[in-house]
C-alpha cells in the first residue's frame, strides 16, 4: 500500500512538472523514450560508420559499415536476387510459428487446467524443452526430407515449447481467491475458465509468444544452415563462406527487423486485451 501511495505521488509530481514546463520540454517529456532511443541509434550508427568506412580502422572483410550494408541491400533488391529468399524464409517462418501457436496455447492450457493431463505429458514437455533443437535436425531431415517441411518442423519444435510452457504455467498460477470467488457464485467449470483462468493466463501467453518469435527465427536460420538451397539463412551462409560481410549484415538485419515487427504486433495485441484481463490486487 505504501509503495502504491509513493507511485501515486510521483505521478502527481510528474504531472505538475509537465503542466509547468515549456512547450518544448513538454514535448520532450511526452516523447522521451523515442527521443533517447533515436539518439542512441544515431550515435551507434555514426560511430560504426566512422570506424568501419570513413577511417577504416577495421578490415572491411571482417566488419562492414552502415553505408556499405545499405548499398548491398539496394543491390540485392534492385537485382531481385533476394526476393525468392525472402519468400522461402517467410513461408517457413509463418507456417512454423502458426502451427506452434495453434498447438502450443491449447495444449499448454490443457496441461495447466487438467491435473492428470499434466502428470502424463509434463515429463515429455520438460525433456523436449531441455533438448537442443539442433540435435533433432538430422532426424527431422530424415523424416521430412530437405524441402520446406523439414524447416517448418524445426521452427515448430523451437517455438512451440516456450508458448506451451508459458500457457501451462499461467493457468497453474491463477489466484485461488479468484477461483474460490467464482465457485461461491455457482459458476460452472467453463465459466470459471472463461472469466478467471483465461484472462489471468493472458500475460503468460503473450510472454510465450514473444519467446516463440525469437525461437522461430532461430529455427529459420538453423534449418537453412544445414539443408536448404534458398532462404535468408542460406544467403547468410553463402555470403559468410565467401567473405561478403555486407550481405551477411543485410540478412541479419532482415531477421532483426522481422523480430522487432512481430514483437510490436504482439505488443499491440497485449494492449488490445489489457482492459479484459484480470487485475490481481486491484481491489486492495
Amino acid at each position: 500500500m505504501a509503495e502504491r501511495n509513493m507511485m501515486a505521488q510521483e505521478e502527481v509530481l510528474l504531472d505538475v512538472r509537465v503542466a509547468e514546463a515549456s512547450n518544448l520540454y513538454k514535448f520532450y517529456l511526452n516523447q522521451e523514450k523515442k527521443i533517447l532511443g533515436t539518439i542512441a541509434v544515431v550515435i551507434f550508427l555514426t560511430t560504426w560508420e566512422l570506424v568501419g568506412n570513413t577511417f577504416k580502422l577495421v578490415n572491411p572483410m571482417f566488419m562492414s559499415a552502415p553505408s556499405l550494408i545499405w548499398k548491398a541491400a539496394v543491390g540485392l533488391f534492385a537485382s531481385g536476387e533476394i526476393y525468392n529468399d525472402l519468400y522461402v524464409s517467410g513461408v517457413e517462418f509463418a507456417w512454423g510459428l502458426f502451427l506452434s501457436i495453434i498447438v502450443g496455447i491449447p495444449f499448454g492450457i490443457g496441461c495447466g487446467w487438467y491435473r492428470r493431463m499434466a502428470y502424463i505429458f509434463d515429463p515429455f514437455i520438460n525433456a523436449m524443452n531441455a533438448t537442443p533443437r539442433v540435435a533433432l535436425l538430422p532426424l527431422v531431415i530424415i523424416w521430412l526430407g530437405i524441402g520446406i517441411l523439414s524447416k517448418v518442423g524445426i521452427i515448430f519444435l523451437g517455438a512451440v515449447f516456450p508458448i506451451l510452457i508459458n500457457a501451462r504455467d499461467g493457468v497453474k498460477t491463477t489466484p485461488n481467491n479468484l477461483l474460490n470467488a467464482a465457485k461461491s457464485f455457482g459458476a460452472s467449470e467453463w465459466q470459471m475458465f472463461k472469466s478467471v483462468v483465461l484472462p489471468s493466463t493472458l500475460p503468460f501467453i503473450i510472454t510465450g509468444l514473444r519467446l516463440g518469435v525469437g525461437r522461430a527465427l532461430i529455427g529459420v536460420m538453423v534449418g537453412e544452415l544445414y539443408a536448404a538451397t534458398a532462404g535468408i539463412g542460406f544467403m547468410i551462409t553463402v555470403a559468410g563462406a565467401t567473405f561478403q560481410t555486407d550481405k551477411v549484415f543485410v540478412g541479419i538485419l532482415i531477421f532483426a527487423m522481422t523480430g522487432v515487427f512481430c514483437i510490436e504486433v504482439i505488443g499491440k495485441l497485449e494492449k488490445r486485451f489489457d482492459k479484459w484481463r484480470v487485475k490481481v490486487g486491484a481491489a486492495a
